[in-house]
């Protein structure tokens, strides 16, 4: 097991900003070409090839899946050259693979590392979420109000109108209810198709964004890779499990879950200091995507210590030949 010490986020930090700027640059080729699966795995092989070069004894808490339903970067899988601290490792090598496809905004590679057993092993089930930027108190929504109860209590602690609330939801036949009734607040919503851990990370510089509020279902591994950009950007979070059949109960017990209508905080999820990086692939709100030209490829990734604070942008321009 691996002690705080062990764990020198400062000196990790620039190798996992190149694990997801790899990570990005490999599925650069991709970007409005329609193909999903070949974007991803792109990332993949990428993101798993660098992993592999760091100084770490690291395992894999969320992932692209099961062992058996994902070959590479499956929960569970060791990564890193073996010599160095335990870490907990969560990424998700394209975050928005549809939006990669289709050329739509907001897509990014993204990954989150901290000492071992920092992270919850979230099952891949669906979980509620609910996540405010910095600066509000403790509580100041719960998973517990309705949609609206929301966004009066966030309106009254900003000291604004409901009207001056913006809501990020994931556009879904699922929370059509939910949009409805925070609609009839006065509030606005940017509905986005893909990508909630950006959408989580929006709320975080609302100044930048425009978002005050995330709510609505999404992935559980998403929620944590969430809560590890919140940890180091500031803001609340949390997540409820949503179990649709046994199946996936049983998921939540084979990861050591079991109190399946536990609330989990922010600090639950992600219980020690960490370090995440994100890389733009797609034009977004919070970094830039990618920018090509001949011979060239030029990324942004937004590099976070949760120990300081700290917030780096690094802008990478490397020599790019295309695959043969």
């Amino acid at each position: 097991m691996s002690t705080p010490t062990d764990f020198n986020d400062r000196m990790l930090s620039l190798g996992l900003a190149r694990v997801a700027e790899q990570a990005a640059i490999a599925s650069a080729e991709w970007v409005g070409r329609g193909d999903e699966k070949a974007a991803d795995q792109a990332a993949v092989n990428a993101m798993r090839e660098q992993l592999n070069l760091l100084d770490i004894k690291g395992v894999v808490v969320i992932g692209e899946g099961e062992r058996d339903e994902a070959p590479m970067l499956y929960i569970g899988e060791e990564v890193g050259n073996g010599n160095g601290p335990g870490v907990d490792i969560a990424l998700d090598p394209l975050e928005g693979t549809t939006l990669t496809a289709k050329d739509m905004p907001n897509a990014l590679t993204v990954i989150a590392m901290g000492p071992r057993g920092s992270m919850l092993h979230a099952p891949d089930v669906y979980m509620d979420k609910l996540a405010v930027g910095p600066g509000y108190p403790e509580g100041v929504v719960s998973l517990d109000m309705s949609p609206s109860e929301r966004v009066t209590a966030l309106a009254k602690a900003k000291g604004c109108e409901e009207r001056d609330i913006t809501v990020c939801i994931l556009e879904r036949p699922r929370h059509e209810e939910m949009i409805a009734e925070v609609r009839a607040t006065g509030a606005g919503i940017r509905l986005i198709t893909d990508g909630d851990v950006a959408g989580v990370m929006h709320c975080a510089e609302p100044q930048v964004t425009g978002i005050d509020m995330y709510m609505g279902s999404g992935g559980a591994p998403e929620g944590v890779l969430a809560a590890a950009a919140l940890k180091c950007m500031g803001g609340q979070i949390f997540g409820r499990l949503l179990f649709r059949n046994d199946d996936e109960k049983g998921r939540a017990a084979k990861a050591g879950i079991s109190d399946l209508d536990k609330i989990y905080r922010r600090d639950d999820m992600v219980t020690d200091h960490v370090i995440f990086a994100a890389t733009g692939v797609t034009n977004g709100s919070l970094v830039p995507g990618l920018k090509r030209e001949v011979g060239w490829i030029t990324t942004e990734t937004i590099l976070m210590r949760s120990k300081t604070g700290s917030v780096r942008r690094v802008i990478y321009r490397n020599p790019f030949q295309h695959s043969t």
